[in-house]
């Protein structure tokens, strides 16, 4: 049960927090001595309402992460195609996805109806980022975000700064101590692995229970992950990518080399002409990403249409997106052949 108002604190998040001891590592004994977290406290005070007695009773039991730094600077996304996929397109989680699929195919398949995205995409989603919740992740949210955003690079502590903001409203919001939330190293939570913005602009209660269960609860999982799809523009019954055959060099100059340059920007024609020929045939006037992966039997061409973009507006990936597209044909084929 939380105090009246969304910008206060759990009262037995307070109690909680009252009770440990002070913990740190480093040249500060807690985040509640860190210069830069006390900069933070002071605009959560100033800008949202929050009491800073009780910020400061978190901060001072949150701690630095070593391996959250360790992690962040060595993503699974820095391996080559052949690798990255060799981790996630493999019969075992095919199989899980398939009991994951049968468990809640009416949740699936109302998924499906109301937001317009395929039962195996959502599936795969969810398998790409836990195996079907298994693995969630243990890390205390709160130590990974103040460690992103207080002790990482400049050019990336804003953005994380932003992730713990959005924690600690989450968290007031939903009557949750913010000590107690577990996920990725990075910060991300539950089945489908939502950061804290994601989690207050896309969870849905999707079981109509009052809650947005994004930790626990399958149901509000897999409505939440549809509905990021849908508010990220995905196109019902859109294709997705296509393998691509080249000729010539002429193409290299479109394909993407920069995670930030996956928004699709040249029409297909424009790549057609460059010697850049997707197997499928599409409109050529609609704008598409040209794409060279580095597969096991050499290099691999794929062209990645709207709804490849949007699969990455999840994780700024195209080998993550590539994935994600393989693992959901894997099950859609199993699926549908078994039934």
């Amino acid at each position: 049960m939380s105090l009246p108002g969304k910008n206060k604190i759990c009262v037995v998040s307070i109690l909680l927090m009252l009770a440990l001891p002070v913990t740190g590592q480093g040249k500060y004994n807690s985040y509640a001595e860190h210069p830069q977290a006390q900069i933070f406290i002071d605009e959560m005070v100033s800008n949202d309402g929050y009491d800073r007695q009780a910020l400061m009773a978190i901060f001072s039991q949150v701690k630095y992460k070593e391996i959250t730094i360790k992690s962040k600077s060595n993503p699974a996304e820095a391996k080559p195609w052949k690798d990255y996929r060799r981790i996630l397109v493999t019969p075992q989680r095919v199989a899980q996805g398939l009991k994951f699929w049968k468990e809640h195919e009416d949740t699936l398949a109302r998924a499906e109806s109301v937001y317009g995205v395929p039962a195996e995409i959502i599936v795969a989603i969810i398998g790409v980022e836990t195996r079907y919740g298994r693995v969630t992740g243990r890390h205390r949210v709160i130590d990974s975000l103040s460690t992103l955003a207080f002790d990482y690079p400049k050019s990336q502590s804003r953005y994380f700064r932003g992730e713990l903001r959005s924690l600690l409203i989450l968290a007031s919001e939903e009557g949750l101590s913010p000590l107690e939330l577990h996920g990725s190293y990075a910060g991300a939570m539950g089945y489908g692995q939502f950061m804290p913005s994601s989690y207050l602009h896309y969870a849905v209660d999707f079981d109509n229970d009052g809650l947005r269960d994004i930790w626990k609860n399958p149901v509000d999982a897999i409505g939440s992950v549809a509905n990021y799809f849908k508010r990220h523009g995905w196109q019902q019954n859109g294709p997705v990518t296509s393998p691509a055959s080249v000729t010539g060099e002429n193409f290299r100059e479109y394909i993407v080399t920069n995670r930030k340059d996956l928004k699709p920007r040249h029409t297909l024609g424009k790549l057609v002409n460059a010697g850049f020929v997707p197997d499928e045939t599409y409109d050529k006037e609609q704008l598409v990403t040209a794409m060279a992966l580095k597969g096991v039997d050499g290099e691999e061409f794929w062209v990645g249409l709207h709804n490849f973009y949007v699969i990455t507006r999840y994780n700024h990936s195209a080998l993550y997106a590539m994935a994600v597209f393989q693992l959901a044909q894997e099950l859609a084929r199993k699926y549908h052949d078994n039934n």
